[in-house]
């Protein structure tokens, strides 16, 4: 089994300037992701975020679609990555059409990992009912998956009507690109099994999923515990090949890392049934978060099996 590592961009850091929030360093930082061998580089999603929660550890975020469109301009192999875009926020077929032109575009590169989110304020701030989201992201997902197609299609939503219409180019990929569930609730799973290609999960600590309205997962008997009911709701359902695990970043690269330690994670999460993980890096600069990239590609990755 191939285990995919992906790589977090820093240019949600603002905070630092020019080292991450310019095109330069989007250039550079996507060519060091590629030249140390990460599978793919991911970028995040939070339009208009509280400041309350920006404030109490979150942080900010660019366009997801516009800074995957720069690194794919300058890179060929390195697959653009959501981690992940909140799906209820934007009208299903405005995403659609971002999806197919950098899928197109990029020949094919472009993950798409999509989840419900959780900021109730965001959600306000953008006019989009909050109880709802589940819904919404389930109707929206069928909803995108007919105007791939790229014939003409039809569907009923929830405020908007698609009546005789078509989106071409398609993307690449077929029959669209690949479908990350992020979410570690039941229903998520759920999701993943009926309308995804893999699970997205992310580790939370039990302090923070209390308050940030999702689901704990931060051991590996959770982790675990969710394989084995997205196997049981594969039965149910009958879908044969169970999706694949694709976890969001577990290791960080920081002074005084380990190499050993995070092959020995990456080899115990093989274990626990994933198929991939990510990274993030801790830096002082674009030249540091550079170099340690290809210090973990040299170190890291080169070296797994």
């Amino acid at each position: 089994m191939t285990f995919t590592l992906s790589l977090h961009f820093p240019f949600d850091q603002i905070e630092d300037g020019d080292e991450y929030a310019t095109m330069q360093a989007v250039h550079e930082c996507a060519k060091a992701a590629e030249d140390a061998g990460f599978w793919s580089g991911t970028v995040t999603d939070h339009p208009v975020p509280s400041y309350r929660w920006l404030d109490n550890g979150g942080h900010y975020a660019q366009d997801p679609f516009v800074l995957l469109s720069m690194i794919a301009a300058v890179t060929t192999k390195l697959r653009l990555q959501t981690n992940i875009v909140v799906l209820p926020y934007r009208n299903p077929f405005i995403t659609a059409r971002a999806v197919s032109s950098l899928d197109a575009f990029s020949n094919g590169r472009f993950i798409f990992g999509i989840g419900a989110g959780y900021l109730k304020p965001e959600y306000k701030a953008l006019g989009v009912d909050f109880d709802s989201r589940n819904d919404i992201m389930d109707e929206y997902m069928r909803a995108m998956k007919a105007a791939w197609t790229g014939e003409d299609f039809t569907f009923e939503g929830t405020g908007y009507s698609a009546v005789g219409n078509r989106m071409r180019p398609t993307p690449v990929q077929k029959p669209h690109p690949p479908l990350l569930i992020g979410g570690n609730s039941k229903r998520a799973l759920r999701r993943t099994v009926e309308l995804g290609d893999a699970w997205h999960p992310f580790f939370v600590p039990k302090g923070i999923s209390d308050t940030a309205r999702t689901v704990n997962l931060s051991t590996n008997q959770d982790l675990i515990d969710s394989i084995e009911y997205i196997k049981a709701h594969c039965e149910k359902v009958g879908r044969e090949v169970p999706p694949q695990v694709i976890c969001s970043g577990t290791f960080t690269v920081r002074d005084g890392w380990s190499a050993q330690e995070a092959i020995d994670h990456y080899a115990e999460l093989k274990t626990l049934g994933v198929h991939g993980s990510g990274a993030s890096i801790v830096a002082g600069s674009r030249r540091e978060w550079c170099e340690k990239a290809q210090q973990f590609g040299e170190d890291v990755i080169s070296k797994m099996e």
